[in-house]
């Protein structure tokens, strides 16, 4: 094998692969990258349970395939020069790095080793395609609401269902939940739902970031594989049974809280500092046309801050854990109006853009 590229576009495509590099060495193929010579070249990383693929232009003097240690092999490719890059396979798998005068040889494994990459059932495929962007914003919207507890596997996903050219996602820890829709021409998901797995999604946004067009999509057996121009990804889904995610989604709220998500956000920034660092609790007080935003703790202080809303109902206070309230704010439009639907100080609130019925995000009260 060897083969010429460029090294900017080497150290884009082996950063890809950075996230999916299995870091246990559980098995040691697993810590090397798989680059494939032929027409073009292909690089290829995986835990097993994550699959990347990227192809990339190269000039290719000899077919072949080599596997190399992806994080040292990505630090030194990323210290060289601009310019060409010449890769060649060695005898006893060893590979040679030659960029201007320097010369690095690096131990490789067998690439027969290396992990095929999954194809999936094709006879029980469901496929759609799906805009970039549009998936990239459900992904946002969703993921970091998701169970990070590794003992509670069947929340460390996002749910994937639809209907008729819609396609959902739901995402929670049991504390908070987000979900949105998205009306997608051609959409179809399995009748009963599978959950994506967290890191496979984290991933494929990361892949997709400041690409355009659509993202072609195929479910089938255990895998979802998605393609987009020159990278694949292939995830394998979490087994288990999602929650009924429904029951917790509170079907009419009393009282309509409207106000400019960079002034909540601001405000809850602020007084948060002086929360507890355990609860990170904060008190909204509504009452006609106000908001106040409140914290305290014995071993910070206190703070408060009034916020004009557009509000005329009962006054009202219940608490919430911060974090949960700043993490959505942070992934809805900047000029956004956001609005909270509270039912009392007890029961779950609300929250959701004015003018989007796609998203919606309920997050459960704390007693303050």
């Amino acid at each position: 094998m060897e083969f010429s590229i460029d090294r900017g576009e080497f150290t884009q495509a082996l950063a890809l692969t950075q996230g999916v590099v299995e870091r246990r060495n559980t098995m040691p193929i697993l810590a090397n990258v798989l680059l494939e010579a032929g027409e073009d070249l292909s690089i290829a990383a995986t835990d097993l349970e994550v699959h990347i693929k990227r192809r990339c232009g190269a000039k290719v003097a000899q077919a072949g395939s080599a596997t190399v240690a992806a994080r040292k092999f990505y630090e030194l490719v990323r210290e060289l020069r601009p310019g060409d890059v010449t890769i060649r396979l060695l005898e006893n798998h060893f590979v040679e790095v030659v960029s201007g005068r320097s010369r690095v040889r690096l131990v490789g494994l067998p690439a027969e080793d290396f992990p095929s990459f999954p194809q999936g059932d094709s006879s029980t495929d469901t496929s759609f395609t799906i805009n970039a962007e549009t998936l990239s914003r459900m992904i946002d919207r969703t993921l970091f609401a998701v169970s990070t507890d590794d003992t509670r596997a069947h929340l460390g996903g996002v749910f994937l269902n639809g209907g008729e050219e819609m396609l959902r996602f739901v995402g929670t820890d049991g504390h908070r939940l987000a979900l949105v829709n998205e009306p997608v021409a051609g959409a179809a998901a399995p009748e009963k739902g599978i959950i994506l797995p967290r890191k496979g999604l984290a991933e494929l946004r990361r892949l997709i970031d400041g690409r355009d067009g659509d993202a072609s999509v195929s479910i089938g057996g255990n895998v979802v594989r998605v393609e987009l121009a020159d990278v694949a990804l292939v995830m394998r889904l979490i087994d288990g049974e999602f929650p009924n995610y429904e029951q917790v989604i509170p079907g009419e709220v009393k009282f309509r809280v409207a106000v400019p998500k960079d002034d909540l956000l601001s405000a809850l920034k602020r007084v948060s500092v002086v929360a507890s660092d355990r609860s990170r609790g904060v008190r909204l007080a509504v009452a006609s046309n106000q908001l106040t935003v409140s914290a305290s703790s014995p071993d910070f202080g206190e703070a408060s801050e009034e916020l004009e809303v557009s509000y005329d109902g009962d006054e009202m206070t219940v608490g919430f854990n911060s974090k949960y309230l700043t993490d959505v704010l942070a992934v809805l439009p900047d000029d956004a109006n956001v609005e909270i639907g509270l039912i009392d100080d007890v029961s779950p609130g609300v929250l959701c853009t004015e003018g989007d019925e796609t998203y919606s995000y309920v997050v459960m009260p704390m007693r303050l």
